[in-house]
């Protein structure tokens, strides 16, 4: 059974936008994770207003960047921010059960596995992350282009998605892309 949107997309953005202004200018996280809020969300489960794929680097913390608290953001963290399969399938659980109305790729600064895409040649399974992020950026070499580009290659692969691009037509849901600067701690969407 789908679920209507909490929210229009833009009302989800702008609530986004202000949780990051109140980030950047914070020393603690405002957002609820009270007992209050943990119960509501146990009893009456989940009900983000956005779902948030971005990388696995511990320095970025979406629930932080955005001021959020439980229940508000469906988080997918993955290495550099790629997209396959289980991705998807979270994303389209999320937009389509659970009404969020956007769906944010949330890229960052000085990435370690677009670094590695570009400048080596890594073995094992972290060659799957920097071969999807090498797709995205082609021959390019600045640190930054290079992240945006792998930010517009994952929602490329969403919305080739059946399932999102019914949701998109159906239910309005967006999908767009954001970088996050790890020394300033804001986030500039694209």
């Amino acid at each position: 059974m789908k679920n209507k949107m909490l929210m229009s997309p833009a009302e989800a953005v702008s609530k986004l936008k202000e949780g990051n202004r109140q980030f950047v200018q914070s020393k603690v996280n405002i957002g609820d994770v009270s007992e209050a809020i943990r119960r509501k969300t146990f009893l009456y489960g989940q009900h983000p207003y956005a779902i948030i794929l971005t990388c696995s680097d511990a320095r970025v913390v979406p629930d932080a960047i955005f001021s959020a608290g439980i229940g508000d953001l469906f988080v997918i963290r993955v290495a550099g921010n790629v997209i396959d399969d289980h991705q998807l399938g979270s994303i389209e659980y999320a937009a389509g059960h659970l009404g969020s109305p956007i769906v944010v790729v949330l890229g960052h600064t000085h990435c370690g596995a677009v670094d590695a895409a570009i400048n080596h040649d890594p073995e094992g399974y972290i060659k799957f992350i920097t071969d999807e992020i090498k797709k995205a950026i082609g021959d390019e070499t600045d640190d930054y282009k290079a992240c945006v580009l792998n930010v517009k290659r994952s929602i490329e692969v969403i919305e080739h998605s059946l399932d999102i691009r019914h949701i998109e037509e159906e239910e309005g849901l967006r999908v767009l892309g954001a970088m996050y600067d790890l020394e300033t701690g804001k986030v500039e969407f694209l």
